[in-house]
């Protein structure tokens, strides 16, 4: 059985025996729309439960639109390019164009201008949100959770925002796009930080496909809300990162439907857990480090049965990075079971703990492997967990471990597919 996996740009093709009982999960493939653009003008025109968007922004008003950053492959040439032409009724200078980093590192203008084009690059202002720098920020209060609000001061300073973005299930904030481009996109580490506390991370409703009851979601709608006049612009893609779907116009009810449709080509049932789980982390860009395969690892780990094995091909070329608090505090802890114990201290908060904490959560129940041709062993050790130099040699010594009978799920676009126990 010859098998592609998404892996940065290129894939990787593994080959398995075909007497193996190898069960192979993917999403249900969605064609990309024929003409996107004219999609995404379409619903600017006649969007969910919102005037048209050209209404929507009065003449003289101050417009901030929010794209998210390099870790997410968002066509924004395909969807920012239609929102300014219904914005040409205000002033360019009145536009600013802020890149939702979240914790993440700013984007290079290289980066910047392979994602948005060379023309909106040296047209509009763009700011890049700081989480970490407290001038760049306004407090706005608190939320119900009693978090402090901290979000960037120019962005809540301006009279609409439209956020833009893609939905697919999320591991712990049930998923993406909503009002996740304000917060943690444009939102300060003390907000962020209470939001992904292990309190909030640890609860058994924030995970995949799970909005309303899911703390996390709650809080992050929450803080959309009390910020206010927000116009949601979300796609949803395929694995070719075709768009498959537009969903335009107010916050709720254009994500909520956005959410159904991914739901139902996304999540995928099976009807008992495997030994040996094969996945990936969909791929270029989302597979450009080790802290954002959590996400492929975190899928894998839904229908792995206790005691099995997870193996992860990512490409790592931005490596476990080397911003960010990520790699230090997996480096610092023994094991798994000493990470969570000083991450669920009270008290405690880091940047990037979520991550951290959700990697030792899987690792208490699965082995994990990692492929990779861009980490050394050392590298991946030091991350708390084990490498890999060929998946199948890997697996074929795992069916040793577990018996020759042993089931072996293959997850090809990784977290673009979410399987779950029909159990559960």
């Amino acid at each position: 059985m010859r098998l592609q996996l998404a892996y940065g740009k290129t894939g990787l093709p593994v080959d398995l025996p075909d007497d193996w009982d190898v069960t192979v999960v993917e999403p249900r493939f969605v064609p990309g729309l024929v003409e996107p653009i004219q999609a995404v003008k379409q619903s600017l025109l006649k969007p969910i439960n919102a005037p048209a968007l050209r209404d929507f922004v009065k003449p003289g008003s101050r417009v901030g639109i929010i794209f998210s950053d390099i870790t997410r492959p968002t066509p924004h040439q395909l969807i920012l390019p239609p929102i300014l032409e219904e914005l040409e009724h205000i002033p360019k200078e009145n536009i600013i164009l802020f890149n939702a980093c979240g914790t993440h590192r700013p984007n290079t203008d290289v980066e910047l201008r392979d994602m948005l084009g060379n023309e909106l690059v040296n047209t509009y202002r763009i700011i890049q949100n700081n989480a970490f720098d407290e001038q760049t920020q306004v407090c706005l209060g608190k939320t119900s959770r009693g978090h402090d609000l901290w979000l960037n001061k120019e962005v809540a300073a301006c009279d609409v925002r439209i956020l833009t973005g893609f939905i697919e299930p999320h591991f712990f904030a049930g998923f993406s796009g909503g009002g996740k481009a304000l917060m943690p996109g444009m939102g300060g580490l003390h907000t962020i930080l209470g939001n992904h506390d292990a309190g909030n991370i640890g609860d058994p409703q924030a995970t995949w496909g799970v909005t309303r009851g899911n703390p996390i979601w709650e809080e992050v709608r929450e803080v959309a809300y009390k910020v206010g006049n927000n116009f949601l612009v979300n796609v949803t893609l395929n694995k070719h990162k075709q768009i498959t779907g537009v969903f335009a116009g107010d916050l709720d009810a254009a994500h909520a439907q956005g959410c159904s449709f991914v739901k139902e080509t996304a999540m995928v049932p099976v009807e008992q857990p495997f030994e040996i789980v094969l996945t990936t982390n969909s791929g270029y860009p989302l597979d450009l480090n080790l802290y954002q395969s959590v996400k492929g690892m975190s899928a894998a780990a839904q229908v792995v049965r206790p005691g099995g094995t997870i193996v992860i091909a990512t490409d790592c070329w931005d490596g476990i990075p080397d911003h960010g608090l990520y790699g230090q505090l997996l480096s610092q802890a023994g094991d798994p079971q000493e990470l969570l114990k000083t991450i669920c201290t009270p008290g405690y908060l880091k940047a990037d703990q979520w991550q951290a904490q959700i990697q030792a959560q899987i690792q208490l129940k699965a082995d994990v492997y990692v492929y990779t041709q861009n980490l050394t062993d050392e590298q991946i050790e030091s991350a708390l967990l084990k490498p890999c130099h060929s998946i199948e040699d890997l697996t074929s010594r795992l069916l040793g471990k577990y018996g020759p009978t042993a089931r072996i799920c293959v997850l090809p676009e990784g977290p673009q597919t979410v399987p779950y126990l029909k159990a559960n």
